[in-house]
């Protein structure tokens, strides 16, 4: 006689451990300083435009002053924005 074993689904499994990296989550006051000052806009086509702050503007004082210790991590910062809707599509943040 076969021994008789339960069904069990792929979902009641354990859940896999992820990686996690070094780097904490990226603060919202970066995401900000990019949306209200960035002075580089690549067109992505659809609607769709890529800000950035280039290096001179992340010298200027008024950047620094509003990031301060987070201005070196600002330079890696990248913002899809979607230019019909008004909205953010996605925050990308350079290794």
């Amino acid at each position: 006689m076969a021994s008789y074993r339960p069904f069990r689904p792929a979902y009641a499994r354990p859940a896999r451990k992820f990686e996690t990296f070094g780097r904490p989550a990226l603060p919202a006051a970066v995401v900000d300083a990019v949306l209200r000052f960035h002075d580089e806009e690549q067109d992505q086509g659809a609607g769709r435009t890529l800000l950035r702050l280039s290096q001179r503007r992340l010298r200027d004082r008024d950047i620094r002053a509003a990031l301060g210790e987070l201005t070196e991590r600002a330079a890696n910062v990248s913002i899809l924005w979607n230019e019909r809707e008004g909205e953010i599509i996605r925050v990308l943040e350079a290794a």
